[in-house]
């Protein structure tokens, strides 16, 4: 080629690459989002025949077969408890926890010092008034008395002597034959060993009761501790913890506290009867220990607890109450009667209280009711029910007012209620082409 051309000849034009297609890109696009409404569609049909199916199972639930339903709505029928309202003697108590108080509580303190020879009781032992417990040396006590019997024999000798000599003195006087002074002496010495002699006797006494005081014996009728001395120790009169304890069991006492909004009540009652009943109970409730006679009140409230304390006192013949044991009281005020249900009938709501009254066709009503008095299973209603009425004691929190119930015993509402006869819907016929039941029409009864 002629260098020439070359010159002449057009630079050669850079390589373009080839665009992609654009067809195949918008073609993956859209797939996707076909595959994701599907899915959402899937996900939706699930969730909507599960829950169909639930209502259709609850339907079919035992007891809920023809007649079963909610009125007009085919709704699955509510289970509960009834029970009848009833004309009754609703007792009125006052319930506190009280402790078991002894009548009476003495510790035995020796009243002179010595040695303690002899115990002789038995720890836990139920004594008497009077019994020989324990035994101190009566030696030294026996050796003081006779030395203060010494003592008082022999000023009364010198009081007799001068008591002669007064006389013989009173006689010369009246024979002038003896001064006045020496009388008067004499009448004066003689009102000395009169004083002197007292005074012996006096020692006597002491002597004689200090010699008793070795003798230890019982001062209350009831059940004596765990002895802290036994015999052989030196024991003296001002020991703190002494010998024993007795407590008496029979009668005991239970101390308990009265609320001060009850004090009126409490009073009132003591006035129209002659003894309120008192029932003790055990820590659970559910065992009756004993049953006394209200004793009386204290005389002023305590501030810092808003209560007045009581005093009841039981025979406790058998020995179930025992002293210092917490025990539940039952004060019992009156019996009032009243139309009563069980205290699981009644519910509080944002109108106030209310029960479900069970009608005669099985449905309920709500009803407003006054509360009365309670004891721990009944309740008096005061106002808003009559005596015999049927009302709802269990499941009441899934009722409304003008629902359908069966009660435990398997009786549902009366007479025939659309859409609910027949078969459960799905329940049974061919399945279609995508594998779901079938829903049979509805049959009259």
């Amino acid at each position: 080629m002629n260098p020439q051309e070359e010159v002449n000849a057009p630079a050669p034009q850079p390589a373009v690459p080839p665009q992609p297609p654009q067809a195949p890109r918008r073609r993956r696009r859209w797939m996707g989002s076909v595959l994701a409404l599907l899915l959402v569609v899937l996900v939706g049909g699930a969730a909507w025949y599960l829950v169909q199916r639930a209502n259709g199972d609850s339907a079919a639930a035992p007891g809920a077969g023809p007649g079963r339903g909610a009125p007009g709505g085919g709704r699955p029928m509510v289970t509960v408890g009834d029970a009848v309202a009833r004309r009754a003697e609703l007792p009125v108590v006052i319930d506190a926890l009280g402790t078991v108080i002894p009548a009476t509580t003495v510790t035995l303190k020796p009243q002179v010092s010595g040695t303690l020879t002899e115990v002789l009781f038995t720890e836990g032992q139920m004594v008497k008034k009077g019994q020989l417990l324990a035994q101190i040396d009566p030696r030294p006590y026996e050796q003081a008395l006779m030395q203060a019997q010494g003592t008082r024999q022999r000023d009364e000798a010198q009081l007799e002597n001068a008591r002669l000599t007064l006389a013989r003195y009173q006689t010369l006087l009246s024979q002038d034959s003896i001064a006045r002074q020496d009388v008067d002496t004499q009448a004066a010495l003689v009102k000395q060993l009169e004083g002197t002699v007292m005074t012996d006797k006096a020692q006597e006494g002491t002597a004689r009761l200090n010699l008793s005081y070795t003798r230890i014996t019982s001062p209350a009728t009831g059940r004596i501790g765990l002895r802290t001395v036994d015999a052989g120790n030196l024991v003296s009169s001002g020991d703190a913890t002494g010998i024993a304890t007795i407590t008496q069991v029979a009668p005991i006492d239970v101390q308990f506290a009265v609320p001060q909004d009850r004090v009126a009540d409490v009073l009132a009652a003591q006035r129209d009867a002659d003894a309120l009943a008192v029932t003790a109970l055990d820590r659970t409730r559910k065992s009756e220990l004993d049953k006394g006679r209200f004793s009386t009140l204290d005389n002023q409230i305590d501030t810092t607890t808003g209560t007045v304390k009581a005093k009841a006192r039981f025979a406790n013949a058998a020995g179930t109450l025992f002293p210092n044991q917490f025990v539940n009281v039952q004060l019992l005020l009156r019996n009032v009667p009243a139309v009563v249900v069980p205290v699981t009938a009644v519910r509080t709501g944002a109108n106030g209280d209310y029960v479900y009254v069970i009608n005669e066709d099985r449905t309920v009503t709500l009803r407003k009711v006054k509360r009365g008095q309670a004891t721990v299973g009944l309740m008096a209603i005061a106002e808003g029910l009559k005596e015999g009425e049927r009302v709802v004691t269990e499941g009441g929190d899934r009722l409304q007012d003008g629902m359908a119930v069966q009660t435990a015993d398997g009786q549902g509402a009366r007479g025939p209620r659309s859409g609910a006869s027949g078969p459960r819907s799905g329940a049974s016929g061919p399945r279609g082409e995508r594998g779901e039941r079938r829903q049979r029409p509805p049959q009259n009864p």
